[in-house]
């Protein structure tokens, strides 16, 4: 097959066509969490404001996901939203504190609390898609992915009362309350698929869905109690032709199953190499992934030997989205990412491109 030309539509940009398996002119890059606080500009821009308000301020949305476009050059960009948003606009009272991340002030515990959870009506995502149009207009040819969080990390948010490094309380709701479980789980993907179909009609190119947590469960227990409500979310989106990612930390023994829940690309953190993660996922998937972010933090050398590394692993994969293998650092040089964009760009780039 002969290379792609250059894109002048998002549809057909190199982003989409790594998720389908098609030919692409270079392997696209974009960076989870690239705009964020490793810029100055977003941390001038946001001073003064909180996240939740920011990320409801359609032309704070619409600065702050063009900013790493206009100054990395990535290939797509990423929708700034925050993985709880959906619960904050559905009524569920959620800070997010400083250092500390998402804090719920009332914790599901029971199965009353999880029957008491409000739904998320579509009707106050205005917001999404007044910043969504704005975006695509200003994007032209590059396309933008839009952003969810997947229902098993919402639960442990919900469960949880904030961050969790063990997650023990939202494993003992899912051993203890089986039917519970399940339960918030569909509610959850219901809420996730709303917000992610809000941004597709909007005209949002890609959706990524972040399972951040998963990772904490073993193969079977995700296959029972999980991946059927991420299987639902990305069932929600019915016939919107847009790539679907999907991605975890620590899910190397998980990839397969994270396929089989409707992913066109699978997000690999960078404790699996590609080649490996290629062959566990198997040939009908796109992989995107999966420099470790604290390479970044290294010597130039190190960075050059890292990327070209990835990017000969990713050879074995049916397409390839290079990325983290989870999000920018905040004392991250952002001239790194710059270079990192410019490196994949310069050995990947086809000679007919």
């Amino acid at each position: 097959m002969s290379p792609a030309p250059a894109s002048a539509s998002p549809a057909d940009s190199d982003l989409v066509r790594a998720a389908r398996g098609l030919p692409v002119s270079r392997t696209p890059v974009w960076f989870m969490r690239q705009a964020g606080r490793s810029l100055p500009e977003y941390r001038a821009l946001r001073a003064g404001t909180k996240m939740l308000d920011a990320c409801q301020d359609p032309d704070l949305i619409t600065e702050i996901t063009l900013q790493p476009v206009r100054r990395h050059g990535v290939d797509a960009a990423i929708f700034f939203s925050d993985i709880v948003l959906p619960l904050v606009v559905a009524g569920v009272d959620i800070e997010i504190k400083p250092g500390v991340g998402p804090v719920v002030a009332q914790p599901v515990r029971t199965v009353a609390d999880v029957d008491a959870l409000p739904d998320l009506d579509p009707d106050r995502l205005g917001f999404l898609g007044t910043a969504v149009r704005a975006l695509v207009a200003e994007l032209g040819a590059t396309p933008l992915i839009g952003f969810a969080g997947a229902p098993f990390t919402l639960a442990t948010y919900l469960i949880e009362g904030g961050p969790s490094k063990e997650h023990a309380r939202t494993k003992a709701f899912m051993y203890a309350e089986p039917e519970a479980w399940s339960r918030l789980l569909a509610k959850l993907a219901v809420s996730s698929s709303t917000f992610l179909r809000a941004q597709i009609d909007a005209g949002a190119s890609a959706v990524q869905l972040f399972d951040s947590w998963a990772g904490v469960l073993s193969a079977a227990d995700y296959a029972e109690r999980v991946l059927p409500h991420s299987r639902a979310v990305f069932d929600g989106l019915g016939e919107r032709d847009v790539p679907r990612i999907h991605f975890g930390v620590g899910t190397g023994e998980l990839l397969p199953l994270i396929g089989d829940a409707g992913a066109d690309v699978v997000g690999v953190d960078w404790r699996v190499p590609l080649d490996e993660a290629a062959r566990r996922v198997g040939p009908g998937r796109s992989l995107q992934g999966n420099l470790d972010p604290a390479v970044l933090l290294a010597d130039r050398v190190t960075v050059d030997r890292e990327v070209r590394r990835i990017v000969e692993q990713a050879r074995a994969a049916r397409g390839h989205v290079f990325n983290l293998g989870h999000g920018v650092l905040p004392e991250t040089d952002p001239d790194v990412l710059t270079h990192v964009v410019e490196l994949v760009h310069e050995l990947t780039a086809s000679p007919t491109a």
